[in-house]
């Protein structure tokens, strides 16, 4: 599996995503190809290499010609659907157009179809998005990763007057996406960058694990503190034999102050809350003291709400936050019977022949409580209906 992950050092711009694609091997002449089946003359691609704090970055800018009409919505869906694209492309672009029309029609108070391009960015956003799509597929990208976005501070002009930032849209463009706060007062992330990352990045967090085959850098316009380039791993992934790869947040914390009763009801509130798994490992902190490390997995949607719970319910003063993968293989639910009552059991494959099961903890528990046969007796007879339903299987 091809993967390109967007290592947001600086922000993110549709032109910065451009220059990163072409720096890491898309070439010119396939993005300018790709490009003229907009049909579209109302624009000039610029490619340079340029130097951003020492680094060598591609700078990609879209110039407009001055006579270029303003465009609502309608009329950027029709470019788009009656050019010569692939139609996998056309559709996600006509999808991302109109997530940025969207979120611009209710900033504005105007209807979707009254949105003008100006709005939206300029021709140049036609062509950031569709260079974008048609650049990483042409890579033969298969899975997008970014790292989570740095915001700035201040202010930006744009087509209504002073706009702060972030800009709104940027914001409700990046809901369920995670971001972090820059001491650089300037734009970082363009409302393009942000419609861009958040509809093609099947997630956010760390540079995952994959065997590196290119790196590229985009440049911005600006020259920053820091290196203002936004770079782009590419690399390929091998593809589990059976099940599926998610990627999930595990928080952490160190308690050594906590009454040892509350830990079973902080674990049950954080499981009903949506934890996958909460574990109590016992520690030693500084001086010796002994202590618990409280570690929760969980879906990334749901860090803020469990964090929360860890604030409340314990001691802490703080919660680490890393993004981890877990490959899991499919499983299914099954029915036995046994001599004492009926017990799901999960069945898992993987590899060819290679197949699995285990009993349902509570449904062998709810059985010892009414038969009074010990558990282990309610485990031995799940586990021998289980082999039974296996070779079936």
């Amino acid at each position: 599996m091809k993967i390109a992950y967007f290592d947001c050092i600086a922000g993110a711009g549709g032109d910065m995503i451009l220059g990163a694609l072409i720096d890491a091997g898309l070439p010119e002449i396939t993005l300018r190809e790709r490009l003229a089946a907009l049909n579209l003359d109302d624009f000039e691609l610029r490619c340079r290499r340029v130097d951003k704090n020492g680094f060598a970055a591609t700078k990609v800018d879209v110039i407009v010609a001055d006579d270029a009409p303003a465009r609502c919505l309608p009329d950027i869906e029709a470019i788009v659907t009656e050019s010569d694209l692939p139609p996998a492309i056309k559709e996600r672009a006509v999808s991302i157009f109109r997530r940025l029309g969207e979120v611009e029609a209710g900033i504005h108070g105007v209807a979707l179809e009254q949105v003008h391009l100006h709005e939206l960015g300029g021709v140049d956003t036609i062509v950031d998005v569709v260079g974008a799509l048609a650049g990483l597929d042409a890579l033969g990208i298969e899975r997008v990763i970014a790292s989570p976005l740095p915001m700035g501070r201040g202010f930006v002009r744009g087509a209504h007057g002073q706009i702060p930032l972030p800009a709104p849209a940027t914001l409700a463009l990046l809901k369920g996406a995670p971001i972090v706060g820059s001491n650089l007062d300037m734009e970082l992330v363009t409302p393009t960058g942000a419609v861009l990352l958040s509809s093609l990045a099947e997630t956010f967090g760390p540079i995952p694990a994959m065997t590196l085959t290119s790196v590229g850098y985009g440049a911005g316009g600006r020259d920053l503190p820091i290196p203002n380039v936004l770079r782009l791993l590419l690399g390929n992934q091998p593809a589990p034999a059976e099940g599926s790869v998610e990627t999930l947040a595990l928080l952490e914390t160190n308690i050594d102050d906590l009454n040892p009763e509350i830990y079973d009801y902080v674990m049950g509130r954080l499981f009903k809350s949506g934890a996958l798994d909460v574990l109590l490992t016992p520690i030693q902190m500084k001086k010796n003291r002994p202590a618990t490390q409280l570690s929760v997995l969980c879906r990334p949607a749901d860090v803020d709400k469990l964090t929360a719970i860890l604030f409340a319910e314990t001691s802490t003063l703080g919660v680490r936050r890393q993004m981890v993968q877990r490959h899991c293989l499919a499983r299914s639910i099954h029915q036995v019977e046994t001599p004492y009552g009926s017990v799901r059991v999960k069945v898992a494959r993987w590899g060819q022949d290679q197949i699995k099961a285990a009993p349902e903890h509570e449904d062998c528990r709810q059985l010892d409580e009414s038969s009074g046969i010990p558990l282990r007796e309610v485990y031995r007879a799940a586990e021998q209906s289980a082999g039974e339903l296996l070779k079936d299987l």
